[in-house]
């Protein structure tokens, strides 16, 4: 398989334009301390490079949105003092562009149908993203055995493709896509758009230069890089950011049960600075305004952990 040269690739580079950053929480529950600790990081480097900063809900997966999470997020957003510019955009308004990229992948002949189920795939390896590597039963079509199901998600073909990204803070990231991950899905068998293609659409049509996430979508970047080459966009430049971990070493998420952001901001706010070990003010500021001020001045990525997880300060579990 033939990708753009690192030339080419070094070209785009150059031609990015102003900074263009972005946040996206998925409306599947309140905002917690690990949000947190991406919006600030987001918001802080958009805003010390003089940029812009996005809100973008990612609501691609309608099955697992809860009826007024994104009102809840964005209530907590304004009061925390976050403020993005332009219109919020949703991934539910955007299914057509998806499509639209999904077949321009398909007339290039490079995705192909599969009807392997979950249980199906339980026994194939478990590669270093953490998810099972897909052994390419339907890769040349669909076996006699599955004949008669429907239920057809679209798999991306990677063959021998070795990908190189670098991030601004984690060491450079190096995958064996074929070996590590295996042909990866972009539509799902129940007809929704997966997060991959959809990051890789929102982010170039949305001009997006600069993504700044937790370490947990670390091993994920090849993909959308790879998928950022088929589909001869621009790839922006990566921070990934130590994720926050409880007790047990579980990533803080609605999934392991992490608490909302408490109602008070500023004491939140001072412990995600100090979780990404960011020189502390001088003095307590007054208020939510005068801590963005601070922190906007005072943003430095050579400070940051450069880990991809640290244990969250017990005050992160607190609610005032």
């Amino acid at each position: 398989m033939n990708l753009p040269s690192a030339a080419s690739a070094a070209r785009a580079e150059s031609s990015k334009s102003r900074y263009r950053g972005r946040f996206a929480p998925s409306p599947t529950g309140p905002l917690h301390f690990g949000s947190l600790i991406a919006a600030l990081a987001s918001y802080c480097d958009a805003r010390a490079a003089g940029g812009e900063w996005l809100l973008r809900i990612e609501d691609v997966d309608c099955l697992r949105r809860q009826p007024g999470a994104e009102a809840q997020i964005v209530a907590v957003l304004e009061r925390y003092g976050f403020e993005w510019d332009g219109a919020i955009v949703r991934q539910s308004d955007r299914t057509i562009l998806y499509a639209q990229a999904l077949q321009t992948l398909q007339e290039l002949d490079l995705i192909y149908a599969c009807a392997c189920t979950r249980r199906e795939l339980s026994s194939a390896p478990i590669g270093i993203a953490g998810e099972r590597v897909y052994p390419g039963t339907c890769r040349n079509g669909l076996p006699a055995s599955y004949g008669g199901r429907s239920a057809l998600a679209r798999r991306v073909r990677v063959d021998d493709v070795v990908l190189e990204c670098r991030d601004r803070l984690q060491a450079m990231q190096q995958q064996d896509l074929a070996r590590d991950v295996g042909d990866f899905v972009v539509k799902r068998s129940d007809g929704l758009f997966a997060y991959q293609l959809a990051v890789v659409v929102d982010d170039a049509q949305q001009g997006i230069t600069d993504v700044v996430r937790g370490a947990d979508l670390l091993a994920s970047t090849p993909r959308q890089v790879f998928l950022q080459r088929l589909l001869a966009v621009p790839t922006p430049t990566y921070l990934h950011v130590p994720v926050a971990v409880n007790a047990a070493g579980e990533k803080l998420s609605k999934q392991t049960r992490a608490p909302p952001l408490p109602i008070t901001p500023l004491p939140a706010l001072l412990a995600a600075w100090r979780f990404l070990d960011q020189s502390p003010p001088p003095e307590r500021p007054h208020g939510v305004a005068e801590f963005w001020n601070f922190a906007h001045a005072s943003w430095q990525v050579p400070r940051l952990p450069p880990v991809p997880m640290l244990p969250a300060p017990a005050t992160s579990s607190a609610r005032v």
